[in-house]
């Protein structure tokens, strides 16, 4: 008598707790009959799986936070590099993303810019003296990528000030124009450009400049043309190198903006890191006086050393262009829904995004170590070379990825992919071609220079 109280007690708080209209919905989308015979079927094992699926697809699932450096390599920088890491990103994140689409749309400079980046006081990070700060390649680094994550254009408007034009002078100039320029440079008051390559002569500039230039008493003339030159539009000087007509060797100068026979023109119309101002530089008996010649730059020799330095901040610059299509990817796959689901939850997306992530990390890993040989002084040509060529490489590859995750929004400015894309293009090509790189590396691996 007393299983039959219970189990009609149980019958009906069963009943006295069904939602009819709930009952009468669900019978219009399913065979009820059906249903209950398959659930009658399943074991308590498979019953309670499912159950706990059901309750747990109804609350709001917890997001993990958006991070592209997977193994914590930032984490690693003494605390006071690691505060400086944080402090560009903040720039980033707050004075530059806001702007970046806009910008780069419209093939503008934002130059009210300039003045709150010479606040973070990081131009001339790794050298010293000269109001310099002396800090770590491997910091320098850091900050290269996380411009890039955000917006190449600006990472290479600060490598072509910091890296190329204030390196020319830090390693080439003399002691006077060490303490004449970099100072300035430093608190980006002077702005500075690196004129090497030219319309006519790009991977073989080691071969030989058409730029020439000729000594007339205490000056020099120049006369020649450079493309691509980052800056030059509203640089107030240009670092020239040019062969010499007399010793056929390869000399640098500090070129002024106002001086004569020197014009700076700007290249219209680049799918690419269109808010650097790249502009076709024409010398014409552009004289230049001997006091603006690199004192210790004689060959080309020193002009690779500057190139040495600066190539491992590119590989960077990769990493960081690949971070930041991987993080507005991952973002994009969490609020995108598609079949009443987040695409972040489907298999074939979450695949990608790890194949993203693990050429990420690998190249993350790889130029941090490149930075770690250049602060022992153990960095070679071909070790920043396959940096380049690695890191580029697999640039492409996750950015790639990354638009496809998009669909047909990722061809929109808006969603900030489509820049990534096409800036990736650029890192790809400047300081040295995945070609020419390869063929460094190569003659290093085998001791046979393949160079034409």
């Amino acid at each position: 008598m007393k299983n039959i109280f219970k189990t009609f007690s149980g019958v009906k708080s069963l009943i006295q707790n069904l939602d009819i209209e709930k009952i009468n919905a669900l019978s219009q989308k399913v065979d009820l009959n059906e249903m209950i015979g398959i659930v009658s079927k399943m074991s308590e094992e498979d019953l309670g799986k499912m159950m706990k699926m059901m309750k747990g697809g109804g609350g709001k699932k917890e997001i993990p936070p958006i991070n592209g450096d997977f193994y914590e390599l930032g984490k690693t920088l003494p605390p006071h590099e690691r505060e400086i890491q944080l402090r560009v990103r903040e720039f980033m994140e707050k004075e530059i993303r806001p702007i970046a689409n806009d910008c780069w749309n419209k093939a503008i400079f934002p130059m009210e810019i300039i003045p709150k980046m010479a606040e973070l006081n990081i131009a001339g990070l790794t050298y010293s003296g000269y109001g310099c700060p002396g800090h770590s390649a491997l910091l320098e680094g850091f900050i290269a990528m996380e411009m890039a994550r955000v917006d190449t254009s600006i990472s290479t408007f600060f490598g072509v000030q910091s890296g190329l034009a204030m390196g020319s002078i830090y390693l080439c100039g003399s002691e006077e124009q060490k303490q004449n320029w970099l100072p300035k440079m430093q608190k980006l008051e002077t702005i500075g450009a690196f004129g090497l390559t030219e319309p006519e002569v790009g991977s073989a500039v080691a071969g030989g400049l058409t730029t020439t230039c000729k000594r007339e008493g205490d000056e020099w003339v120049i006369n020649g043309q450079k493309k691509w030159i980052g800056n030059a539009t509203f640089s107030d000087i240009t670092v020239i190198w040019a062969r010499d007509l007399d010793d056929q060797q390869v000399k640098g100068f500090i070129v002024r903006k106002d001086n004569p026979g020197f014009q700076a023109e700007k290249i219209e119309n680049k799918m690419a890191l269109r808010t650097v101002q790249n502009a076709l530089i024409t010398m014409k008996d552009c004289v230049v006086p001997e006091t603006d010649r690199l004192q210790n730059a004689n060959s080309f020799k020193d002009t690779a050393a500057v190139l040495r330095m600066t190539r491992a901040g590119v590989a960077w610059q990769a990493v960081g262009c690949s971070r930041g299509a991987y993080e507005v990817a991952l973002k994009y796959t969490n609020e995108r829904k598609q079949f009443g689901r987040p695409i972040a939850s489907f298999q074939l997306v979450q695949d990608l995004l790890v194949t993203m992530l693990g050429d990420l990390t690998a190249m993350q890993s790889m130029v941090y170590r490149l930075s770690q040989m250049q602060d022992n002084d153990e960095l070679l040509d071909e070790h920043a070379s396959l940096a380049k060529v690695f890191c580029t490489l697999r640039m492409r590859d996750i950015v790639d990825h990354a638009r496809e995750l998009f669909g047909g929004n990722g061809i929109l400015l808006e969603y900030d992919i489509a820049r990534f894309v096409a800036d990736a293009e650029a890192i790809y090509s400047y300081e040295g071609t995945k070609e020419i790189n390869s063929l460094i590396v190569g003659r290093a691996i085998t001791g046979h220079s393949a160079f034409v």
